[in-house]
């Protein structure tokens, strides 16, 4: 059984599903962050490991995987939450790899009524300083509805790279002022905290989710 990390209240309208990115774990600061900010919006998150990183706090310092390897992990992940008694609508995605993941499983859930939609959080779109090495190509024709938060600063994909894409219209980039991969800005150069960009995530979501689960 996939263990889980919860955040908000049970009784919330939308429950997300976030997985993280290659290197951190559910519970790194970042992920934290995301997931108190969100359930402060009024939302549930839960928040689960793929094996590999799940295996490293026993000291089996294994590498990612290729992130295709992990897409049945995530669809046991949805269905082990509807097991613990979780329901009502789902929006899966995560964290970089995480979403990713979420993003390659979406339409076949989506196809099947299980889940609502996706949201990602800072997108791979390449791997950093390869610009060619894209990974959009099933991007283009996703039918999930889709927010994409993405820094401006982020070298997995900036904002002049992804405006080149060929990408669903069911899908919205949402851009946050000069933040990294993390989505963190840099407040002297900004104005904005990693705070104030979670807020407006979360609020954001919870706004779109009331829309698309209603």
């Amino acid at each position: 059984m996939t263990h889980f990390l919860f955040d908000g209240p049970d009784t919330a309208p939308t429950t997300i599903l976030l997985a993280h990115g290659a290197g951190a774990s559910m519970d790194s600061p970042s992920m934290t962050a995301t997931a108190k900010a969100l359930a402060a919006a009024g939302l549930q998150v839960a928040r689960f490991e793929f094996h590999y990183m799940a295996a490293r706090r026993y000291g089996h310092r294994k590498p990612p995987p290729r992130a295709e390897t992990v897409n049945p992990e995530y669809i046991k992940a949805t269905a082990d939450l509807r097991a613990k008694g979780v329901t009502g609508p789902l929006i899966i995605g995560g964290k970089s790899m995480g979403g990713r993941v979420a993003s390659m499983v979406a339409d076949e859930m989506f196809a099947k009524g299980e889940i609502s939609g996706l949201v990602c959080l800072g997108y791979p779109f390449h791997p950093p300083a390869k610009p060619e090495q894209l990974r959009t190509k099933h991007l283009a024709d996703l039918k999930t509805p889709t927010l994409i938060f993405q820094g401006t600063r982020d070298e997995f994909g900036t904002r002049d790279e992804v405006a080149t894409y060929d990408l669903s219209d069911r899908i919205e980039v949402i851009w946050l002022e000069d933040g990294d991969h993390d989505l963190k800005p840099r407040k002297n150069i900004s104005g904005f905290s990693a705070a104030d960009h979670l807020k407006m995530l979360a609020e954001t979501v919870k706004a779109w989710s009331g829309r698309i689960a209603s």
